[in-house]
């Protein structure tokens, strides 16, 4: 799939009906993240980052470039391109955004708004080693192919909720980060 294959599924006519999310009986704090994808040749790749293993919160698990919305951000975008920058050197000169997917409500309270944008090349990654530990890139084809997605469900005060894995190779993409990769693999 290449870029233009892609903005063809992605900007459809058609509603595309979001996963479940985690329904928080009040409105949960804003966050945004970018889903940066990478062309390699006539391919397409997504990148994912590890966090950090010593982080209070999600040390350790898979996850897009990120997080809280700050006073000094101008509106949820700004924090994505923000957050990328400071967390894996990508400056906001070199994304374009394409467009969003839909708000997803966390367990941890956020209410978090993904990004897809295209990294427009070179990509000379800088990671902050106080946030991010690694970061790696999965073909956007497996990612869109629901076969290779898994839903295990649970049980939370007395309702059923969806926790979405995606095995990649020996990583494990799964919670949020996956929800993100479910919802942009409705477009196709």
């Amino acid at each position: 799939m290449n870029k233009l294959q892609f903005l063809h599924h992605f900007h459809h006519a058609r509603q595309i009906a979001p996963e479940h999310d985690y329904p928080l009986p009040e409105s949960g704090r804003p966050a945004a993240v970018l889903l940066p994808i990478i062309e390699r040749g006539t391919s397409l790749n997504v990148l994912f980052t590890v966090r950090a293993s010593h982080l209070k919160h999600h040390g350790g698990q898979i996850s897009f470039p990120g997080g809280k919305l700050e006073p000094s951000d101008k509106d949820l975008i700004h924090t994505a391109l923000r957050e990328t920058h400071e967390e894996i050197g990508i400056p906001p000169s070199q994304v374009e955004i394409i467009g969003q997917l839909p708000r997803y409500r966390t367990i941890s309270r956020y209410d978090v708004l993904p990004y897809i944008g295209f990294v427009q090349g070179p990509i000379n990654l800088v990671l902050d080693h106080n946030e991010v530990a690694q970061t790696f890139e999965v073909p956007l084809l497996y990612l869109m192919d629901k076969n290779n997605h898994l839903i295990h469900w649970v049980t939370r005060k007395n309702k059923h909720y969806p926790i979405y894995f995606i095995p990649w190779q020996d990583k494990n993409i799964w919670g949020a980060t996956a929800a993100f990769v479910r919802n942009l693999s409705n477009h196709f």
